[in-house]
Formats: C-alpha cells, structure tokens, sequence
C-alpha cells in the first residue's frame, strides 16, 4: 500500500486498536477512538462507563511510552482486506491549550462527544512511522 493511500485510510477510519506494553512486559490492546492532525494522534478519556480514569493504557504509556495503533477492514471478499498501522510514542498532554485542541478536533469528528466532551486526560501520539498492507 503506497504511503498516502495508508494516511488517507487511517485518517478516516472511525475506531483503531492500541497497543500498550506493561512494565512487567504484559501486551494490553483496546479499541478507541482518535483524531489526527499532521503526525499526532489524539485521543481522550470520555465519560462511558468505567472503574477509573487512570485507565490500563495510561499506566502502560507513563511506564512504556512506545505504541501501536491498527485500524483495518475485513470483507469475505479478502481481496479487499486492507490494515494500517501507526508506531510512535504517546504522552499524556499536560497543556491546557493542546488539550482543549485535542478535544474539540474529537468533538468536530464524534457526534457523541457533542453531547458529552471528554473530561480527559487527553493522550498525544507522535506517529513515527506508518505503515499498511492491502489485498488489492
């Protein structure tokens, strides 16, 4: 898959998967949803039910700040299976200002989160590679 088609693809996909590692070296993988501007990636901890706000995937990034990111289509058809990857490393934005940037870009892009915005904490990933296979 040629770069630009692999950034199109990813900017338009509506939910991925990240990938955080334990400091005891344990993977931990969930879906969520995100935004990108330029070669970060955004994205907030919002109001759906949990048992905290400091979630797994925080405490991964503080210790392991290396992620991946996969967003991928499945068809029967596998000649159009397609996945994208983005690896890079995470933080924790602790900016007022790129906060509220963060989250308005996620609002502008869920209608869910015009209801309710994300309290945060927002996490900012710096994309430092992409990459991306199709069947096609």
């Amino acid at each position: 898959m040629e770069s630009l088609e692999a950034e199109q693809r990813f900017a338009l996909a509506k939910v991925a998967h990240l990938a955080t590692v334990s400091e005891a070296g344990t993977p931990h993988i969930v879906p969520f949803v995100f935004a990108v501007e330029g070669d970060t990636l955004y994205f907030a901890v919002d109001a759906k039910p949990k048992k905290t706000a400091y979630l797994k995937r925080l405490k991964n990034i503080a210790v392991n700040p290396k992620v991946s990111v996969l967003v991928d289509h499945y068809e029967d058809d596998w000649s159009q299976l397609w996945w994208v990857r983005a690896d890079g490393t995470a933080r924790v934005v602790t900016d007022n200002a790129e906060a509220r940037h963060a989250t308005d870009l996620l609002v502008n892009r869920y209608v869910q989160y015009r209801a309710t915005r994300p309290a945060g904490p927002v996490v900012a990933i710096h994309i430092e590679r992409l990459t991306g296979w199709s069947g096609s």
